[in-house]
């Protein structure tokens, strides 16, 4: 993808030629060094990879509606269930691209709506038997893909890029909900 603004390019990775091969110093050296850029790029494609996997693997083991936005916010409900407006503050959305996710998430049968017990005023969100089913599915369809990247690269290289980014990745943002903000709404 190339941005354009008043005709010049502001996308560095293409404007500066970076996605095309090495650099001179670069075949010289021998280095196996990656530019800065190539870093949340692969990041994005093992996640893609991953994701992309997932889904294939959930349309065919019953849940072919399933989008990524859909498990966020169904991790955004929880075991307890929550508010349009607690899923939007969890996901980084408002709350009518939230309603609009939970409307989604009803039509397809993985949660519900109910009275808060504690407030008449509120409805809450509650996943259905459906939603935790396409939950633990996805767990487990986690865990073998995790196995085949631990076949593919060794056991040991997969631990040690865990441990690398859990170095790297604070503690408070390693599992954020709010994906979805930066990647479109859900």
């Amino acid at each position: 993808m190339v941005d354009h603004v008043s005709r010049e390019n502001v996308n560095q990775v293409v404007d500066n030629g970076k996605g095309e091969g090495g650099t001179e110093d670069e075949s010289k050296s021998g280095s196996t060094g990656g530019r800065g850029y190539e870093l949340p790029l692969l990041l994005f494609g093992g996640f893609r990879t991953l994701i992309d996997r997932l889904h294939a693997r959930l349309a065919a083991e019953g849940h072919p509606d399933m989008r990524p936005a859909h498990g966020f916010a169904m991790q955004a409900v929880g075991v307890h269930g929550a508010t349009a407006s607690e899923i939007g503050r969890r996901l980084g959305v408002s709350k009518q691209a939230a309603g609009k996710t939970v409307d989604r998430l009803l039509a397809l049968g993985y949660a519900e709506r109910a009275d808060d017990p504690t407030d008449a005023r509120r409805k809450l969100v509650h996943l259905t038997p459906r939603g935790y089913d396409a939950l633990a599915r996805s767990a487990a369809i986690f865990d073998d893909l995790r196995a085949e990247w631990a076949k593919a690269l060794g056991a040991d290289r997969v631990g040690d890029m865990e441990a690398a980014l859990r170095s790297v990745v604070p503690a408070e943002t390693a599992f954020r909900l709010d994906a979805t903000s930066w990647l479109g709404a859900p």
